[in-house]
């Protein structure tokens, strides 16, 4: 016959209480930072702004358009044209490199891609998700500088991506578009600076121009 252990029950103390919201506590708080990490952690400010991918050749954007002043649309000639900036084919290259410095070890993949007739290998480095629709020429042709997006790319012997270039981004500007409006004919003068206050120039070019850029779904996402 079983022996009745009903008195052995084993009690928790009495100052074993206070920890029960203690331990709640350290779960909710657990939960919330680990939410916080994950958020931090997968933002594209996080993932995507810094990135810089070693090239297949090491071409200065501070040397070519900083120092010789190389205007943007003499490589991504389709910029004001078309959707997407044109990746300078080799030939672009060689316009100069067939009597600049042509022996130089940095050309080596120039010259070989310009023998074989294969494209150099570029990686993308400012590269949207493909259900993204980006249009360079609804941009520049309003007056959205390069630099709004690009940054200083006249500085940089490595290009890196400068912006997050997420949709809360995008649709921070598209609400906002004074931040950035320039008159067209300084979008690639990266070194521009406005002679007044840029919201006040902002508003008045958005007026002028009808600058209402839309933010429903469908402009991004086709």
């Amino acid at each position: 016959m079983a022996r009745d252990r009903s008195d052995k029950i084993f009690v928790f103390p009495r100052w074993t209480w206070v920890l029960r919201p203690g331990f709640a506590a350290a779960v909710a708080g657990g939960l919330l930072y680990a939410a916080l990490i994950v958020w931090l952690g997968f933002s594209p400010k996080t993932t995507d702004v810094g990135y810089a991918p070693e090239q297949p050749v090491p071409y200065s954007h501070a040397l070519h358009v900083g120092q010789l002043g190389i205007d943007c649309r003499y490589c991504h000639n389709t910029v004001e044209q078309a959707a997407h900036a044109a990746v300078p084919p080799t030939q672009t290259c060689m316009n100069c490199h067939a009597m600049v410095r042509k022996e130089s070890e940095k050309l080596i993949g120039v010259r070989a891609s310009y023998a074989s007739g294969m494209p150099i290998g570029w990686i993308r480095v400012h590269d949207l998700p493909d259900y993204v629709y980006f249009d360079h020429t609804a941009h520049v042709r309003r007056g959205i500088g390069c630099v709004s997006c690009h940054g200083r790319i006249d500085s940089m012997d490595v290009v890196y991506q400068f912006a997050p270039l997420s949709m809360g981004w995008c649709l921070d500007c598209h609400r906002n578009p004074e931040r950035h409006l320039r008159p067209v004919e300084f979008v690639f003068q990266l070194d521009w600076v406005p002679e007044e206050d840029q919201l006040a120039l902002g508003r008045r070019l958005g007026e002028a121009g009808g600058i209402n850029p839309p933010v429903d779904c469908n402009t991004c996402h086709r």
